[in-house]
């Protein structure tokens, strides 16, 4: 029987990926960084590893046995590092590889882009069955916003122009697909939701689903930074927030695709259906 090795487990991904493949009878292992996780994941039935990606060591024995790895590392300054560790891993185990990576990681417009795309071209050339998808903002970084339930409001650095943003449950149901069926290798697919908004029509949903006023706040990068840092958000990834803001201010992430209706068989989850989902969160 084939095994799926899930890095990132503990990941909004990685976790909703899980619960996708444990749904569907597709033998996973979860790998995280902190074993008393693994522990308790073993104890309560489930396949788990101790690896970081950060010691090439612990990587080899989480691979024996494994057929495909989904790679997704943490964000930050190390992030390309640690997945081409896991790339050159891979290689020597003969294993496929699936990998999660960010929109339009191949023009490196955003600071996050920068991380993904050296990766991207170490899969490309590792002679490696590969596969990566590339999905836009998630619609998850809502529920990051208190203030829309407590102030009728969220504040965000300025975009101006419409984003396809993307459910984590549709990624996932993507990813579970793609690792388990086949024709996907050496494919990129592009992931977004059903629409493109602006955050001031993301407001204007918001308000008609929860029959309250909701309104967006638009900071300058200089505010979003401050409010950033203010509630304890590492500065380089303030910092590549705002870039990625800068990146798409004026455009570049409106494209709506169809990949997750053609490869999942059901429409992707729009705005609308996310936060009727969500409404203990939002109030």
């Amino acid at each position: 029987m084939t095994m799926i090795l899930v890095t990132g487990a503990s990941g909004n991904v990685g976790s909703a990926l899980l619960a996708r493949l444990a749904a569907d009878g597709v033998p996973a292992r979860a790998a995280y960084r902190d074993p008393r996780t693994t522990a308790q994941v073993i104890e309560s039935g489930g396949h788990a590893v101790t690896l970081d990606l950060a010691v090439p060591d612990t990587l080899a024995p989480a691979l024996d046995g494994i057929d495909t790895v989904f790679l997704v590392g943490a964000t930050g300054p190390a992030q390309t590092t640690h997945e081409i560790n896991m790339v050159d891993a891979a290689r020597a185990a003969g294993t496929r590889v699936v990998k999660l990576s960010v929109w339009r990681a191949d023009e490196g417009l955003s600071p996050i882009a920068r991380l993904h795309r050296p990766v991207e071209q170490e899969l490309v050339t590792s002679g490696l069955p590969w596969t990566i998808l590339r999905p836009n903002f998630y619609l998850q970084n809502f529920l990051r916003q208190p203030s829309i339930r407590t102030a009728g409001e969220f504040s965000l650095p300025l975009i101006n122009a419409p984003v396809s943003f993307v459910d984590v449950g549709d990624i996932a149901r993507v990813a579970a697909r793609v690792l388990t069926t086949e024709g996907h290798d050496g494919r990129v697919h592009d992931l977004t939701g059903p629409e493109a908004l602006t955050y001031t029509e993301v407001a204007e949903e918001f308000s008609r689903v929860l029959g309250r006023p909701v309104r967006y706040v638009g900071l300058s990068d200089d505010e979003a930074r401050a409010a950033m840092l203010r509630r304890g958000t590492p500065e380089f990834h303030a910092d590549a927030l705002i870039e990625v803001a800068r990146a798409y201010r004026d455009g570049g992430a409106e494209t709506v695709t169809l990949t997750v209706p053609d490869l999942t068989g059901r429409p992707a989850v729009g705005l609308a259906a996310f936060v009727r989902r969500n409404r203990d969160v939002f109030g």
